[in-house]
């Protein structure tokens, strides 16, 4: 693992239990880090933190000033985080609540008005189902039970919606985010197709695999990209990134993913 990598991780471990103590469950590392397609420039770092009780204002302010602390030596989109209670990671339900969340997109918030922040980012969140299934495949365990003895099996309905509600919006997030829409909604249509849960990487290499010659092209220019040997300068001038193409790889591929999400159901 990258020297860099190996230090987050020991900071947030440390910023866990400093800001938790004995009310700390468990840490649970998720995403491109913990399916091996981790991309310094190109990825965040996603983690779920399982408490035992809910935490005070006091503690979840503490612990967002750790994760503020935590940024220069971060990769540029930074770290995701949930806090979660042991009892809905337990007992899973869904929509999932959680205690609080933090990302990159937040920090301007957390920096201005922290206790607000913290006093208000609770909820539930769909996404959690999509988090949770993938932390029973494949996590890096920082502290805790063992991922498969503390997260209950997420229903295939609950982890179905959790994914639909991702590419509702392709098409207009795939003009903004080509490389990630390209190949997440390979790997949602490769779950739903046979049942495989897999990383970014791997729904790539998936689609090129299962695709219709016409898509091909741009799965595999989208997976060099992603996996960095290619070179994200020449994406907007390549005709594979025409916005008319990408439209109509989202359009078919949203079209095919609710259609499988329907024979499911």
């Amino acid at each position: 693992m990258d020297i860099r990598i190996s230090e987050i991780l020991d900071q947030i471990k440390y910023s866990c239990l400093s800001a938790f103590a004995s009310n700390l469950v468990g840490i649970y590392v998720h995403g491109s880090l913990a399916m091996d397609c981790f991309q310094w420039n190109h990825s965040d770092i996603d983690f779920i933190v399982v408490v035992r009780t809910e935490p005070s204002l006091q503690q979840k302010e503490h612990f967002i000033r750790a994760l503020l602390f935590l940024e220069p030596i971060c990769p540029p989109k930074g770290l995701e985080m949930s806090v979660v209670l042991e009892k809905d990671v337990r007992h899973f339900s869904y929509p999932t609540p959680f205690s609080l969340h933090f990302s990159n997109m937040h920090k301007t918030a957390c920096q201005t008005h922290l206790a607000d922040y913290c006093r208000k980012m609770n909820g539930t969140d769909c996404d959690l189902a999509a988090h949770f299934t993938i932390i029973r495949h494949a996590c890096i365990r920082l502290l805790g039970p063992a991922e498969n003895e503390l997260f209950d099996p997420v229903p295939g309905k609950d982890y179905v919606d959790s994914i639909k509600n991702d590419i509702v919006s392709a098409p207009e997030e795939i003009i903004e985010n080509p490389v990630y829409m390209i190949l997440n909604l390979c790997r949602v249509l490769a779950f739903l197709e046979e049942d495989l849960i897999l990383s970014k990487k791997e729904g790539g290499v998936w689609g090129i695999n299962h695709l219709p010659d016409l898509y091909v092209p741009l799965v595999q220019a989208a997976l060099l990209l992603y996996t960095n040997t290619g070179s994200m300068l020449q994406m907007p001038e390549s005709p594979l990134f025409a916005a008319s193409a990408l439209l109509n790889y989202a359009e078919y591929m949203k079209k095919e993913i609710f259609f499988a999400t329907e024979s499911l159901t």
